[in-house]
């Protein structure tokens, strides 16, 4: 848009100044190559660029090339430029919905009215895009079709030349900054809509070029009226959402959130999630429960979920309410969708006090001090329901049977807390054991150890931590066992198929 304008706008100046043609065409294509350094090389600005210069030539000396032939050129010229545009998201936007355009132009401009227009032009840009936004954000907005009937001609013919305008007479920015905050406001109304957003699992190289043999074919169907291709291309979307469902997979991920604790457990095709980490800000030589500018759930957890084409989450546990395990837990429940919050016994602590504000607001429940959770057939027992007098031992301790695998999660409980356990409870041979605090030494005592003799031992720590977690006493303990540590494997995934476990890390 801004190449269009400021060419269109040089060349009329410059067409009343009576100079040639051809002298016209190369005075613009100069400060356009001027405009492209000024604002760093980015992709869909050089795309722009060339292709107005290799327009321009093929105009002059009528050389007849094709739009097409001219558009694939550019494409080449500018991996040539830089071959790193090919992981640029710009990019591959840019080209793929500014190609699909040029070759279906005859097809949209078959649509006299404006918004007829518009309409075709978003559904085209929207479907060409379905697979690169799969692969870089995972998720996709059904509406964003209809959004675009409204924003394109609010920025494009209002907005973007108020702008210029603005800068010509100053007087008017009031006015510019009251355009800008109803776009601003109104896009982040919209994105609070969630029924019309799907989210969508990993996909590979050779299903992302599948995608595409069918948006050809769509296409193709489009131009010729046949559409007996169309369904195909529904029906992949279709069988692509609802695959993570029916592939019905079980597993269990420790995701690396530095020095602090949150576990995914999927089965049954239910998503919980045990705590969501929180980073302490560190300041004045002093750590403080103030929020960290970084966002492990923004940044980690929401992402990874996706990932795996999770949309909601079931239940949210927390364990406790210290920060590195609940600290994140208002950003989750404001920016991703959880049917449910559990918290531990005891009294609520300000943390808590403070996110239930927010699960109050967003109408979500919340359960404290259960003792069982029902998953379909899988049951989540939390075994520790007495008041310890301190957050720590008050964490929820949760056991739970995945394909005849046991588990048994820790949380911060400390030594008195397993000897309860081992009194109260036949916990022996655990399959896997979320090492309880870190791996501090006020936890994993041998005897509680030796009892529940874990083949598997898990510990979420943060790496060089301030804490000297893990203690060498306790991994001294769970040495019969299969380490694992998030500062050195970084998150770990245990795939349940079989009665067998897969396992997979990620280096940190």
């Amino acid at each position: 848009m801004h190449i269009t304008l400021l060419s269109s706008i040089l060349l009329k100046i410059l067409g009343k100044l009576k100079l040639k043609e051809k002298l016209k065409y190369f005075v613009v294509g100069i400060l356009l190559v001027f405009y492209l350094v000024l604002v760093g090389f980015s992709a869909s600005i050089l795309r722009a660029v060339l292709f107005f210069i290799l327009f321009s030539i093929n105009k002059i000396y009528y050389f007849y090339v094709k739009p097409t032939n001219i558009f694939i050129t550019v494409l080449f010229i500018s991996i040539i430029i830089n071959p790193n545009y090919i992981y640029d998201v710009g990019f591959l936007y840019s080209f793929s919905i500014s190609f699909s355009l040029i070759v279906l132009g005859d097809y949209i401009n078959k649509y006299h009215n404006y918004f007829l227009k518009l309409l075709m032009t978003s559904l085209i840009s929207f479907i060409v895009s379905i697979p690169i936004t799969i692969y870089n954000f995972n998720q996709i907005n059904i509406l964003s079709i209809i959004y675009n009937l409204f924003y394109v001609p609010f920025i494009s013919i209002i907005v973007f030349p108020f702008s210029l305008l603005t800068f010509f007479i100053p007087i008017l920015e009031n006015v510019l900054n009251l355009l800008i905050k109803l776009l601003e406001i109104s896009a982040l109304t919209l994105d609070k809509i969630n029924f019309s957003k799907f989210v969508f699992c990993n996909i590979n190289f050779i299903f992302l070029i599948v995608y595409y043999a069918f948006i050809i074919m769509f296409f193709i169907g489009m131009v010729q009226k046949k559409y007996a291709f169309m369904p195909f291309l529904i029906v992949l979307v279709i069988f692509h959402y609802f695959y993570p469902i029916a592939s019905n997979k079980n597993y269990f991920v420790m995701l690396d959130v530095g020095q602090g604790d949150s576990i995914l457990l999927h089965s049954k095709g239910k998503t919980i999630l045990i705590d969501t980490g929180g980073i302490m800000s560190y300041d004045n030589r002093k750590w403080s429960k103030q929020k960290n500018k970084y966002s492990i759930v923004d940044s980690v957890t929401i992402p990874y979920l996706k990932k795996l084409g999770i949309g909601r989450i079931d239940y949210l546990i927390l364990t406790h309410g210290d920060y590195d395990h609940l600290g994140e837990a208002k950003t989750l429940v404001e920016n991703f969708k959880v049917e449910n919050v559990i918290f531990n016994c005891g009294e609520f602590n300000e943390l808590e006090q403070d996110l239930i504000k927010v699960l109050d607001k967003n109408k979500i429940p919340y359960y404290s001090c259960i003792k069982e959770l029902n998953i379909d057939d899988n049951k989540l027992y939390f075994l520790n329901n007495k008041n310890y007098g301190n957050e720590n031992d008050n964490s929820s301790v949760i056991y739970t049977k995945l394909n005849n695998h046991k588990f048994l999660f820790m949380g911060d409980a400390g030594v008195e807390v397993e000897e309860d356990l081992i009194e109260k409870y036949n916990l022996q041979d655990i399959d896997v054991l979320k090492v309880g605090h870190h791996g501090s030494k006020t936890s994993s005592s041998k005897k509680f150890i030796d009892e529940i003799e874990p083949k598997y031992s898990i510990i979420s720590v943060g790496k060089n931590n301030r804490y000297g977690h893990p203690n060498n006493e306790v991994l001294n303990n769970i040495k019969d066992s299969k380490i694992y540590r998030t500062d050195l494997d970084g998150s770990i995934m245990f795939k349940i198929k079989n009665d067998k476990f897969k396992i997979e890390t990620c280096s940190p």
